[in-house]
């Protein structure tokens, strides 16, 4: 059973909030932009050839980080649940946007998936299910964040870098581990050898 209905989550924090890093539930545009620079650095260094898929994508932020850096891919594809988080990403990136459930549709092939933020409210089996679609529809790796501490009640999932060592060990992948940049957080990536 999910943690929450996501759908009634997400739009009664853009109602609130609106079209900013609060709106799709994160505590400032600071700390967002410190979280996708953090992703950033476990992508190739060169995007400029690679298709890329921002799975949960919100607004479009991670793009428009990558567009401000003069550091787009070659191509940029957003995945979100949510109608109207996709319609402001199109308008904000002019990138193609698609409304996709990333734990049940069919996902796009790509050379990188990406995700930040988009798994914080799934229960720890949605988590790793998430995970294991975006790794299998790359063609070299998954890069993602996730918060870390211990699951209890809440809306908000966390997990354990051992745990998810663990799983790239069972999905054959090598990790790269990045912690330290916030208290409760950790970034990892998921490479296909």
């Amino acid at each position: 059973m999910p943690r929450l209905d996501t759908a009634r989550f997400y739009l009664d924090s853009l109602a609130s909030h609106g079209e900013t890093a609060k709106g799709v539930q994160w505590q400032s545009s600071q700390t967002q932009a410190l979280r996708f620079e953090i992703l950033r650095g476990l992508l190739p260094e060169d995007l400029s050839t690679l298709r890329l898929v921002d799975a949960g994508c919100g607004f479009g932020d991670f793009h428009r980080f990558l567009a401000r850096r003069a550091d787009e891919p070659g191509h940029y594809l957003g995945l979100d649940l949510m109608e109207p988080m996709v319609e402001v990403a199109r308008r904000r990136t002019g990138c193609e946007i698609r409304c996709c459930d990333v734990l049940n549709d069919r996902l796009p092939v790509a050379d990188y998936y990406v995700c930040s933020g988009a798994m914080n409210n799934l229960t720890r089996e949605e988590t790793w299910r998430f995970i294991r679609q975006c790794f299998a529809a790359s063609r070299a790796g998954f890069v993602f964040n996730l918060l870390k501490g211990q699951d209890g009640p809440g809306s908000y999932n966390f997990q354990q870098p051992r745990d998810l060592m663990g799983l790239a060990e069972e999905l054959g992948a090598t990790h790269r581990l990045r912690e330290g940049y916030l208290a409760s957080d950790f970034s990892m990536a998921l490479l296909k050898s």
